[in-house]
């Protein structure tokens, strides 16, 4: 693989996770438009929600199948329109069977396309040699800033789902096909040969590089990945009832916290992978989870808005750096059987949002709101027992040879 191949893979690949964080967030910033709708009740609401997810997960688990005969990339290039359509079918129709339709399409192509690009993503950083892994989920924060920002103007104008939408998709369906035509796999970059081919020539990604895919290796990578996104859907779905309902602030301020959460995660991510070159994915991880843990803490004991604001300020700079390197940490682990881990992985994404927002209103319900600020805290905090799992450093690859560093490569 040439050095322009990959930076136009890089490139590529940071544009399609772009467009996943536009539409995501154009998805889930305009619940309460939806539900007004397709006339949902409160009562079917979370049915609806939980079954996004639900399906994603098995998007995930079928895209392990799939990539063991068909590259990573092919998936990409199919499953992120098909996010895009499904995305435009929940604001065309009318009927509830519409939207359930089109959300089970938009939850299972989304499971299938979260796989798959962070399957190219721990390539492409394995064919670099050194973290880049931060970088793509960067461009996926910016994204979700972009698409909150467009689904705020819809719902200020009074836009209809579907105008809203229509713009979005017809500009990025596009865009998301013609990139696709530079998505590359880093091939070579196990530097063993030694995995199975596929039906097309093509190496598979269950090898034997980095031997059989072991669970229970991989156990400590997915509680990490658990733990995050519960923390993640705490900030997304309790934030600004928080604000304005415990720490008495405006209707107005509490919209702000998971913008300002946004914009730091972005930064953090932004940065996150000198950090990982500099100081290695441990200690950058270690970092984190103490500044998120940290975060979670002042927040549960705010005595007002602004000290509140300052607590979810660092839960952004903290819990940013988690997940991309948790997917990286299970390439290095599993060289040549990454695509498989990867894969296994991200449905603990789906499982951490599952959890994270019940699991704080039930006890919010139950005990207080400050308390139940206390247990994604320790939940993070206990990222801190499982760190080594991100080891060895990115510099490391295929049994413990250190490639050269493609400082050339952009």
């Amino acid at each position: 693989m040439t050095d322009a191949g990959l930076r136009h893979g890089r490139a590529s690949l940071g544009l399609s996770f772009g467009v996943q964080g536009v539409a995501f967030a154009l998805l889930v910033t305009r619940i309460p438009a939806i539900q007004d709708q397709y006339g949902i009740s409160d009562g079917l609401l979370p049915v609806f929600l939980a079954a996004v997810p639900i399906l994603a997960g098995v998007g995930s688990v079928a895209t392990e199948k799939v990539v063991a005969r068909v590259r990573p990339s092919i998936v990409l290039r199919w499953a992120q329109p098909l996010v895009l359509l499904a995305l435009l079918g929940v604001g065309a129709g009318r009927e509830m069977w519409h939207v359930a339709v089109a959300l089970g399409v938009f939850g299972l192509a989304v499971g299938a396309l979260d796989a798959s690009m962070n399957m190219l993503g721990v390539s492409l950083q394995r064919a670099y040699a050194r973290s880049i892994m931060t970088g793509f989920h960067a461009a996926y924060s910016l994204g979700g800033i972009a698409g909150a920002s467009l689904a705020w103007a819809g719902a200020r104008w009074e836009l209809s789902l579907l105008v809203s939408y229509l713009p979005v998709v017809a500009v990025l369906l596009p865009v998301a096909l013609i990139g696709s035509r530079w998505y590359t796999e880093g091939k070579g970059a196990e530097g063993n040969g030694a995995e199975g081919k596929r039906p097309d020539g093509t190496e598979a990604g269950a090898g034997s590089a980095g031997g059989a895919l072991s669970f229970k290796l991989l156990l400590p990578l997915c509680l990490i990945m658990t733990f995050a996104y519960i923390g993640d859907s705490t900030v997304s779905n309790w934030s600004a009832k928080y604000l304005q309902d415990v720490l008495g602030s405006s209707e107005q301020l509490a919209t702000v916290p998971y913008n300002v959460y946004m914009v730091t995660t972005l930064l953090g991510r932004a940065v996150g992978d000198l950090g990982v070159r500099r100081f290695g994915a441990v200690a950058v991880v270690r970092g984190g989870s103490l500044l998120a843990a940290g975060g979670f803490a002042v927040v549960a004991v705010a005595p007002g808005a602004w000290v509140g604001m300052l607590g979810f300020t660092m839960l952004g700079f903290g819990l940013c750096v988690i997940v991309p390197q948790t997917f990286a940490a299970a390439g290095r682990m599993f060289p040549g059987n990454s695509d498989a881990a990867v894969a296994r992985l991200n449905i603990f994404n789906y499982v951490g949002f599952l959890v994270g927002s019940p699991l704080v209103g039930a006890l919010g319900d139950a005990w207080s709101y400050r308390g139940a600020m206390l247990v994604p805290m320790v939940l993070v905090l206990a990222t801190l027992v499982y760190a080594r799992a991100f080891g060895p450093e990115p510099a490391r690859y295929g049994g413990g040879h250190e490639r050269p560093r493609t400082a050339d490569v952009g």
